[in-house]
């Protein structure tokens, strides 16, 4: 079988990717929030599934249903912390 030819090598300084830049670990708050937000956005819905039938449902009784979208938002800005975990 025939070999291919090899590339030269240059002599000329390579760019520079940015991977020997030092990755600097999280803050010791990071993960504590991110799980708490979370949990919070969890609570937040179940404790509206929970009273919704009540004559007051609870967290927040005048937003009525846009409970879910606030509970659903606080877990979404925890998903999003996992993102830049490290």
């Amino acid at each position: 079988m025939p070999e291919s030819k090899s590339r030269r090598r240059s002599n000329r300084p390579q760019p520079d990717s940015g991977a020997s830049k030092a990755i600097k670990p999280n803050p010791v708050w990071y993960k504590p929030v991110m799980f708490g937000l979370m949990i919070i956005g969890l609570l937040w819905i179940i404790a509206f599934y929970i009273t919704s039938n009540t004559a007051t449902p609870l967290p927040i009784p005048g937003i009525g249903a846009w409970n879910i979208a606030v509970g659903f938002g606080i877990v979404i800005v925890g998903f999003l912390m996992t993102t830049r975990w490290r």
